[in-house]
């Protein structure tokens, strides 16, 4: 405040400097601030011009008011001095007349005083004699209280003088109608009209009658234990025709109000009216552990008999319900468990009522994890459907399905993760009451929202993505381009939505990952989707291995290689294997891009020649080779087999189209080769298999990162050839171009 006083550029304060002011707002404001703020200056000032002058008219008026009260006190006490001065005269007149009757009555006095106690005795034999017939007709009327007053009342002089034959036939007449009253007051308990005063009231007159309070507080408890067992009866058979949230009310209006009017009952008739009336300190005490103890027990009883009931409703409702008509309904079945703690001191129902909501919010994250598991089924049977019905490598059209598939795929299940997350959102809402705890925030959030549904349903789809390549067959209803998606979707998935989804369930229920240490990591779960990312692609390469290996092998063992005609012509077989890797290639191009080659291959026609080249030196040299005459560079050259790099054909793939398409590559001439080295070749038959190799080598080394790998397996299975034929005379590597050209 004192800042503000010695403030100059303060409008409101005292030391305000107009000057400076207006030298500061000229210089920080444009001209249309200035007009704005001179505007809101001059509303200001008649704001306040009317509040003055509002405050002074009020001032005023009570000033105006405040003068006329006066005028009217003084008024007033002006007559009340005369109303006094004539009380006085008035008492003294009565004073007067009153010391006279006493004067006047005063030898009378002892006489009256004999005759009125006379009249007093007489009077309470009267009541004696009519004393049973008086209670007869007030316990006919119901007037319980005054018939126990009543008999209160007589009660010591009939104990007194009970052995007197003329009080004996009142005393026995009036226990006969008392031991009726109380069977009229004991049948209150187990009356379900009967109101909280009214039970009060019974017991208090037994208590009254000398009845045991222990026998009495029995005898409630188990009368109330029939009408809470109906109430409990009443609510089982509603349980299936009601929602959960008639179900609560029922539960709450019905069971719960009953079992509160009871305990409140209880406590008023027994513990804090023995505490009242109960001059015995120690009995009352050992009383109230007594109370208390059965009173803990009976509420436990009923209590479990209700969570089961509500736990089954809840368990059954979850399949089929709202998770907003749920929470709600919980909410109100929790507040009610409260407003009853602050009734029932001894016990904590609390604990109980968290536990139920715990498991009610643990079904239905389970719930949620089956239809996310049931959903991505779904999606992954219109998938696999799609891929089989529609052609992504032959038509143009169609080459962007594939992709289409992969990010629709991604993003439903991701929207559905989302849709779900905010659909459990409502469990932890601000208003919701057990939202506040701590044990449940910490259990439904963590254990079973981040890890039970979210780490659970992202381990489901890895798990069900290997499930496609867990068998060495292939299923003939999964495509192996279904593979090669779900490689992709594995691949993409890690990279773009496992933080994602991560840090919004914890942005979401409001965890703090860094400071759980149970939380599942975001590095395992990436780490358990690559592996997965890549057993699907080792196993489409090797699926797509075997496929073109398949045609390869048929076609070396159908072949009569012995009796073949002189080569015209490729093949086509071979033409079939060049398409397929194509093919494959095309495929593999829409999903995974060339990342791991660096080295960037020649056009087609550069390439022909190249290969044309190669090809006529490597057949050069096979035929010094492979000729009889030359056995000793044919050892030579196995030599150098031995001590060269040895070519893992199963090797792990990399994730990019040329690793891809090599290891294909690789598969399919290994196989070609090893059915090779199990026939035997006429002279024709080599020049084939001559032919086809070089076919391959035209066609094949554009999908591979290092062409001599090609080279190096086609010179093995045409090596293999030659070692297996009769005649091992190969033709002239021009002819043989000249046939793969017109091929």
């Amino acid at each position: 405040m004192e800042e503000k006083k010695s403030n100059s550029l303060d409008i409101d304060g005292q030391n305000f400097n107009p000057n400076l002011y207006l030298e500061k707002l000229f210089k920080e404001c444009s001209l249309r601030q200035v007009m704005d703020h001179e505007a809101e200056v001059v509303k200001d000032t008649q704001t306040l011009h009317s509040d003055m002058q509002t405050l002074v008219y009020e001032n005023y008026n009570k000033f105006i008011s405040a003068t006329d009260t006066i005028k009217k006190m003084k008024t007033d006490f002006k007559k009340m001095e005369t109303e006094m001065d004539l009380l006085a005269s008035n008492m003294d007149s009565i004073t007067s007349f009153s010391d006279q009757i006493s004067t006047t009555l005063q030898g009378t006095r002892q006489q009256i005083s004999k005759l009125s106690g006379v009249h007093t005795l007489l009077k309470r034999l009267q009541f004696l004699f009519k004393l049973p017939s008086t209670l007869k007709n007030r316990v006919e009327e119901k007037n319980y209280a005054q018939a126990v007053q009543d008999y209160l009342h007589a009660q010591r002089v009939l104990t007194q003088y009970g052995n007197m034959a003329s009080f004996k036939g009142i005393q026995s007449d009036c226990e006969v109608i008392l031991k009726e009253l109380k069977i009229k007051l004991r049948g209150k308990f187990s009356n379900a009209d009967a109101t909280a005063k009214e039970l009060a009231e019974s017991v208090d007159l037994l208590l009254q009658l000398d009845e045991p309070a222990r026998e009495l507080c029995m005898e409630f408890l188990c009368c109330a234990e029939k009408r809470l067992g109906e109430q409990l009866v009443l609510l089982r058979d509603q349980s299936e025709q009601r929602d959960i949230t008639e179900f609560v009310d029922l539960g709450c209006t019905g069971f719960l109000s009953d079992l509160c009017l009871v305990v409140a009952s209880f406590h008023d008739m027994f513990i804090n009216r023995m505490n009242e009336n109960d001059d015995d300190v120690e009995n009352s005490e050992i009383f109230e552990n007594f109370a208390a103890k059965e009173l803990n027990s009976f509420i436990l009883q009923n209590m479990k008999k209700y969570f089961d009931l509500v736990k089954n409703k809840v368990d059954s409702e979850q399949d089929n319900g709202d998770t907003v008509v749920l929470v709600n309904a919980l909410d109100r079945f929790f507040r009610r468990l409260q407003a009853m703690n602050t009734l029932c001191r001894n016990v904590d129902f609390s604990e109980k009522g968290i536990e139920i909501i715990i498991n009610a919010g643990k079904r239905q994250c389970k719930m949620h994890l089956n239809l996310l598991k049931m959903h991505f089924a779904e999606s992954m049977t219109k998938v696999r459907q799609s891929l089989n019905t529609t052609k992504l490598i032959t038509q143009d059209k169609d080459d962007k399905n594939l992709n289409e598939l992969l990010v629709s795929l991604m993003m439903t299940i991701v929207e559905k993760i989302k849709g779900v997350l905010q659909d459990l959102v409502a469990f932890i809402q601000p208003d919701v009451t057990f939202a506040q705890k701590a044990q449940f925030r910490d259990s439904f959030c963590v254990d079973n929202v981040r890890e039970g549904l979210i780490v659970c349903f992202i381990h489901h789809l890895t798990a069900t993505a290997r499930s496609f390549c867990s068998n060495n067959t292939m299923d003939i209803k999964n495509p192996p381009t279904l593979m090669l998606l779900l490689s992709k979707f594995c691949i993409d998935f890690q990279t773009g939505n496992i933080h994602y989804l991560l840090s919004k369930t914890d942005e979401l229920f409001g965890i703090n990952s860094k400071g759980t240490i149970a939380l599942t990591k975001e590095s395992e779960i990436n780490t358990t989707m690559q592996e997965s990312a890549q057993e699907l692609l080792n196993y489409y390469v090797r699926i797509q291995g075997l496929n073109v290996s398949q045609m390869l092998r048929k076609s070396v063992e159908t072949r009569d290689w012995l009796h073949t005609i002189e080569p015209r012509t490729v093949r086509a077989v071979m033409k079939r294997v060049v398409e397929d890797i194509a093919a494959i290639d095309s495929t593999v191009a829409l999903l995974y891009e060339d990342q791991g080659n660096n080295t960037e291959h020649s056009s087609d026609s550069s390439r022909k020649t190249h290969s044309i080249s190669v090809s006529r030196h490597q057949y050069k040299s096979n035929w010094s080779t492979y000729t009889p005459n030359h056995l000793d560079s044919t050892l030579v050259s196995n030599m150098h087999k031995l001590f060269s790099e040895r070519i893992e054909i199963f090797s792990t793939v990399e994730f990019n189209k040329v690793s891809i398409l090599t290891g294909i590559i690789k598969i399919s001439l290994k196989t070609f080769m090893e059915c090779v080295r199990l026939k035997t070749y006429s002279k024709y038959g080599l020049q084939q298999i001559q032919v086809d190799t070089h076919y391959l080598q035209l066609y094949l080394w554009r999908f591979v990162a290092d062409e001599n790998l090609v080279h190096f397996l086609l010179d093995e299975i045409l090596g293999s050839a030659v070692h297996r034929c009769l005649e091992p005379v190969l033709m002239e590597p021009s002819v043989v171009d000249i046939i793969c050209e017109r091929g």
